[in-house]
Order: C-alpha cells, then structure tokens, then sequence
C-alpha cells in the first residue's frame, strides 16, 4: 500500500512556502501550454536575464578545475590565478572533498576580514558558519532556539515565508508583528509590545525576533535608530535576534544606507543579545542563487549553545564547496589596481544602476495606477503594492486572474501576510528594464477592466 496524505506529519502539511505555491504551479502549467510567461514572483535575479559576474565564474571554475591555471593561464588575470591558488590550498583537498563543518577555514577569515571592514567592529572566523545560502542559516538557528510549540519567534507582516514555514516545520509558535505600511515599512515599539502581550495571553513563550533588512517583501531600509530601538527590546525582554541582511548591497534610495545590526550592538557595548546575521551570494549584485552560498555569523553566545549549534552544522556534514568559494567571492572581491578590478567595477556598477533604475520604475509605475497604492523601493528587490478589490474577490483571486489574463506571474500578500482588511501582492524589480515597462502596462490594463 503506497504512503497517503493521511502518512504525512502534520508539521510538513502546516508548512506553506506561497513563493513557490499553486500560483506558481499554474503559470507553469500556462507555460507549458504555450504561453508566454512573466515571473515576477521570486528573487532569482540570472533568471531575468542579469549576468554572472566574470571575476565570481573564472574563481569557481579555477577551484572545481585547477588544471586550468596551468592549462590555460592567460585566460584568467593574474590576481584571479593568485587567489585561486591560495583558495585551493586552504581547502587541502580541492572542491571534491568536505570541509570542516563551519567551512572552510580560509573563506571565514574573508568572512570575519568582510564584517571588520564593513563595520569597523571586531569579527571571529570562529564565529562564523558558512551555509548552503542564507536559508539553512536561517533554519539552524531555529532548530536551535525552538524546543516545544510554545516557544514562539516574532517575525513581521509581511514577511518571507521562509520563516512561517520553517516554524510550522519545527513546530513553534510564529509571534507576528506588523510593520507600519504608511511609515515607510518600518518596525514601532508599540507594535512590538502589543505582539508580545498577545503572546503573553496565549501562554507563548517569545524567544527571539526575525527582522529582515532591507525587507523582503516591503523594499523598506531600516535606520540606525529603528535598528538600536529593536535591540532595546530584545535586550529588555531577553530575545535572541535573527537579522536578515541578504539586501545589504540592494540599498537605493538617496541619504539611505545599510547597517548592520552587529554594528549598533558593539557600539552600544551591547553583551546581552545573543545575534544570528545572516547574508547570501543569492542577492546584492552576484545573484548567484544556484551556488547555494551564504554565512551565519553569531555573537553573544556562551560556548555551550554555540558547540550545539556546530553539532548542528556537522549532521549535514558541511555546506556545499563551489557555494563556499562564492561566498569568498562575495566578501573578497578584487581591489583597485588589481588586473580583474576594471571589468569587476563595470560589472558591479551596471547591475546596481540598473536595479536602482527599476526599483524607481516599478513603484512609480504601479503608484501610478488608479487603485493601486505602492511605497517606494528603497532597497532588497521587491515592491509589495496595496491593491483595492472589488466585492468578493481576495488577493489570490486577483492573482490568479492576472496570471490567466496577461502571464504575469506575482505573489498574493496572504503568503507573506498582511494587515486585516488590506490586500497586496509581492512582484521583483528583476525582470529587464523594458520587459518591466510592459509588465506594469499590463497590470494598468488589467487593474482598469477588473470586476
């Protein structure tokens, strides 16, 4: 008798990922039927058409291929072959071979070497965890944090799923808290305290809080201020803090700029937040999503939890190599004057003024659209509009019907969630530039006939 639903566990058919969800499912279906399909849905940037950068292809194909620096030297610039040498040396063993657990020694030096720089503040390879993208990070530091289905995670509204799914997964409690859509996206204590309270009542016992920035779906950047008044209340109510910082180099609104939140805790001399910050080779300028690379970097935590959280790391052995070296990529690029520089600023450039350019189309176009009401996309990839409905209809019909009428395929706000009474969806800044002008004519056309 073959397994049924009725086999499953009720923690998988709890878990719902709506970015890849039965929307998704039937534009694939469209597609395969022969129509033309716009994804919008997800943040994949090499699949709408941005290109790899040459100095992160020629570094992984010298470490999965090192007969090529003798092969083949003139191919690759001086400072790529000098790099890649020392790469494979402190692997040992080359791409073929695991790591140790947290990876390989030599790229979290880069990782620790990346964060001092960044920051200005102290950073201990120790520390750091290399992951397979920012996703597993993400997932072993609520394995570690949730013991029972009263421990709960505050993450916002909206939020990216990742964490709704991976808490129903491991049978938590998900805290929501709303982010202020009029004031820019941003977190208020008075929210923060209201979601605690109301945990309080269900008997829910709040461990830590998500905060993701810049935001994944909203486009928000969050300030310094915004930054210290979350760690406050982390540190007044003993919370840990997971902080998404995949968007770090996705910042595009004039006077904005990142902060890390492990910069506002070593300035205030912060020792009672325990950290877990994660980044990805997924987003920024890399858009590397298939080398599944990505760092964990803790701090505050006593030697005893963070020997469970390498225990942790070293079942699934270690994460992927090729994925280790773009990390080492990411945080080691080249530096002026070295041969791969010119063509790697180029790159970088290109690629950042045109996700800045989009950013700004996106949210004016659909700002534009009678009954559509969108921020501005200050950072990530991302505009998350407010839409009007008419009478019976939710986000996912509205949804669903775009897709059928025009081949756009966005995400509804239920599956990053929303506040009562309000609908939206989730759409990248990704697709090319006059691919994107057609998406947003498309929708002033489909927004102006919807019934």
């Amino acid at each position: 008798m073959s397994i049924t639903m009725a086999d499953l566990g009720k923690a998988v058919l709890k878990a719902e990922y709506a970015v890849r969800g039965p929307i998704v499912a039937r534009a694939k279906e469209l597609e395969r039927a022969g129509r033309k399909i716009i994804y919008c849905n997800i943040g994949n940037p090499q699949a709408l058409e941005q290109q790899p950068l040459t100095y992160v292809r020629q570094m992984i194909a010298l470490c999965e291929y090192p007969e090529l620096l003798e092969q083949a030297p003139a191919a690759f610039p001086a400072d790529v072959r000098e790099k890649a040498r020392a790469l494979l040396a402190g692997s040992a063993h080359g791409l073929g071979a695991y790591s140790e657990s947290k990876g390989l020694g030599f790229v979290r030096e880069a990782v620790a070497a990346f964060i001092r720089g960044r920051d200005g503040i102290a950073a201990d390879p120790e520390a750091v965890y290399l992951t397979d993208g920012a996703s597993k990070g993400v997932q072993a530091a609520l394995r570690l944090l949730i013991a029972g289905p009263k421990d709960g995670i505050m993450i916002p509204i909206p939020q990216y799923p990742l964490y709704s799914a991976t808490i129903a997964l491991y049978e938590g409690s998900p805290v929501p808290y709303y982010l202020d859509e009029g004031a820019d996206w941003r977190l208020s204590r008075r929210h923060l305290e209201e979601s605690t309270a109301q945990a309080a009542r269900e008997g829910v016992k709040v461990k830590a809080i998500c905060v993701i920035n810049p935001g994944n779906p909203t486009g928000s950047v969050l300030d310094r201020d915004n930054i210290a008044m979350i760690l406050d209340f982390a540190r007044e109510r003993g919370l840990a803090i997971l902080a998404d910082e995949v968007y770090q180099e996705n910042v595009y609104r004039a006077g904005e700029k990142f902060t890390s939140f492990a910069k506002v805790i070593a300035e205030k001399g912060e020792q009672g937040v325990s950290l877990f910050s994660f980044h990805s080779v997924s987003k920024g300028f890399l858009g590397e999503c298939g080398q599944r690379g990505g760092y964990m970097e803790v701090r505050n935590l006593p030697a005893d939890v963070t020997a469970q959280l390498t225990k942790l790391q070293s079942i699934s052995i270690c994460s992927n190599l090729p994925g280790q070296v773009a990390v080492y990529c990411m945080v080691d690029p080249p530096k002026e004057g070295e041969p791969s520089w010119e063509l790697y600023r180029q790159e970088k450039g290109r690629v950042l003024d045109e996700l800045r350019s989009r950013a700004k189309l996106l949210a004016e176009g659909l700002g534009s659209i009678p009954g559509i009401q969108c921020n501005e996309v200050a950072g990530a990839m991302y505009a998350f509009p407010k839409i009007a409905l008419p009478p019976g209809k939710s986000d996912e019909d509205y949804c669903l019907d775009l897709l059928e009428a025009t081949g756009i395929c966005v995400v509804p706000g239920t599956g990053f969630g929303q506040l009562p009474g309000t609908a939206h969806f989730r759409t990248t800044i990704l697709p090319p530039t006059e691919r994107l002008r057609e998406v947003i004519g498309l929708i002033a056309r489909f927004q102006a006939s919807y019934k």
